[in-house]
């Protein structure tokens, strides 16, 4: 089979079409337009915590199914009367109320580890959605730059222009072509930004080499974050303790505090004594009835070991009340922090939408116009378009910020 070669040259001419479509060689591999529901969905499917959760609860499941744990018997060579060897088996059993405890032990741990996967999931999706939430940012901020980049290069061609005629300054020749280089580089970084986030988004999805672009435009999403975000803030619970009653983490840590007061309950119920039952030779060769059964029971007299374990089992559950108190503290400090990032957020954005951005778009063009127009000096066109622009970079990032508080603030809710 023959491969078709391609040519320097004509590599050369495939780059430079590619460049006059406006697509570079990377741009030219196929990209997956994917929705926010859809990469969670993938996410929840293929993220290796929440398989690892799955396996947790399996093995707890399997603890619970030997609950019912006797001691091994114990099968025993004896001679009863100084004659022979005669063989015999014991069996030490304990009370129904150990096995009933070390089932609510196990029945504990199998909760405990479905509520750790609850933290794991809420743990993912909020990674997901801010991976998503970074790839939109830097998606938009390319958009952003890439006009603004344009606007400056068309803008430095012709200070170029009016320079060559005696028209502006070397000092605002040199001014413009500054701006439009630092702009120039400003969009080469957000490019890089915007690949970082692809990845590490792809990271998540099990799809690490595809070259993944959001469905929703940031920028387009304002109008509805605002409307959204400020029926939440309005429905929020006053206390703490309401709007946390369904957090995941708490629900986690009030289990583990569960489990460790069953564990106490497990070592209260082994020091009541245990039955033993056997099946041995006691008598002499020529009896009638050789083999019969003995019963008896198992003392706990070694009493400072059952103390022992009570005192540990003891001190961990005080230790579990305790590092409950510490989450339920450090999640009402993380929630005031978090709903008071989002109630600025959402007053900035309020700005924003009603006037900063009218604002920003109306610098753009009068300034433009004025200077054609030569009501305005060239250094007030520069500044104008500086403000407007930064006007635009801001909104872009309060949005941003605004999601992120919001995702964080539905995070620590276990919404």
């Amino acid at each position: 089979m023959k491969y078709l070669k391609i040519t320097s040259g004509a590599r050369f001419l495939l780059v430079l079409a590619l460049v006059l479509l406006g697509l570079s060689p990377e741009a030219a591999r196929a990209q997956t337009t994917i929705s926010l529901d859809s990469a969670e969905a993938l996410t929840l499917r293929r993220h290796p915590r929440l398989r690892q959760s799955d396996r947790e609860i399996e093995e707890q499941r399997a603890l619970k199914r030997g609950s019912f744990a006797p001691a091994n018997p114990d099968f025993l060579f004896f001679a009863p009367t100084g004659e022979m060897w005669a063989p015999g088996v014991a069996q030490t059993i304990d009370l129904p109320n150990v096995y009933r405890r070390q089932r609510q032990v196990a029945q504990a741990g199998i909760t405990l580890a479905e509520r750790n996967r609850e933290v794991n999931r809420a743990g993912v999706l909020r990674d997901t959605r801010l991976a998503y939430l970074s790839l939109q940012f830097a998606e938009a901020q390319v958009r952003q730059l890439t006009y603004q980049d344009s606007l400056f290069q068309a803008l430095r061609v012709a200070t170029e222009r009016l320079f060559a005629a005696g028209e502006v300054t070397s000092l605002q020749r040199i001014s413009t072509d500054a701006e439009a280089r630092q702009v120039t580089v400003q969009l080469q970084q957000a490019t890089e930004d915007r690949r970082a986030a692809q990845h590490r988004l792809g990271l998540l999805l099990g799809q690490p080499m595809a070259i993944l672009t959001t469905s929703t435009d940031l920028r387009r999403s304002g109008p509805e974050l605002a409307q959204t975000g400020s029926a939440l803030l309005g429905s929020l619970p006053a206390e703490d303790s309401s709007a946390l009653v369904r957090s995941p983490t708490l629900a986690a840590a009030t289990q583990n505090v569960a489990l460790s007061q069953s564990g106490i309950s497990l070592v209260r119920a082994r020091r009541t004594p245990a039955v033993t039952v056997g099946y041995q030779n006691q008598a002499f060769e020529n009896s009638a009835i050789r083999y019969r059964f003995q019963f008896g029971v198992s003392v706990p007299i070694w009493f400072w070991t059952y103390r022992a374990q009570l005192q540990a089992a003891t001190a961990r559950s005080q230790a579990a009340g305790y590092q409950l108190q510490t989450q339920r503290l450090e999640l009402n400090t993380q929630y005031q922090q978090v709903l008071a990032d989002t109630r600025k957020f959402s007053t900035s954005l309020g700005y924003y939408e009603q006037t900063g951005v009218a604002q920003s778009r109306a610098i753009i063009s009068q300034s433009q116009r004025l200077f054609r127009a030569g009501e305005i000096s060239y250094l007030v066109l520069i500044q104008s378009l500086d403000q407007a622009f930064t006007i635009q970079n801001t909104y872009l990032t309060t949005i941003r910020d605004y999601r992120q508080a919001l995702i964080e603030l539905n995070y620590l809710r276990g919404a």
